[in-house]
């Protein structure tokens, strides 16, 4: 499966409207690059995306597995650290971690669908 999206500079410097398909997001870089700060920044984004994909995952494999699970909610966070840079020719986080709330099913099932998850 393909996937494209377009991204476009606005009249707001550091601005940036984000179209997939007919879907559009409008995306702040931080305050701290002197942008406005105020929609949901890229590194958000980032982030957000990976955490919705391994919700949708999740899902799938619950229903290919036959597991009846009620609801997933995950919460991802990251850091940037820029006094220890992993590298120094682009910005990438120092740290990321993942966390789930699985619902309507049992300790063994829900870890059975975090380390299928895992192995995607």
């Amino acid at each position: 499966m393909d996937y494209t999206v377009h991204a476009s500079s606005t009249d707001v410097f550091g601005r940036v409207l984000l179209d997939a398909r007919d879907q559009h997001v409008v995306v702040d870089g931080p305050v701290a690059n002197g942008c406005p700060g105020e929609a949901i920044t890229p590194a958000e984004l980032f982030l957000g995306g990976v955490a919705s994909c391994a919700v949708e995952l999740v899902q799938v494999l619950a229903r290919q597995q036959g597991v009846a699970l009620a609801g997933v909610t995950a919460e991802m966070g990251g850091t940037i650290d820029r006094q220890h840079e992993v590298r120094d020719d682009v910005t990438v986080f120092s740290s990321v971690a993942l966390s789930f709330v699985l619902r309507g099913i049992g300790d063994e099932d829900a870890a059975a669908l975090v380390e299928a998850l895992k192995g995607r």
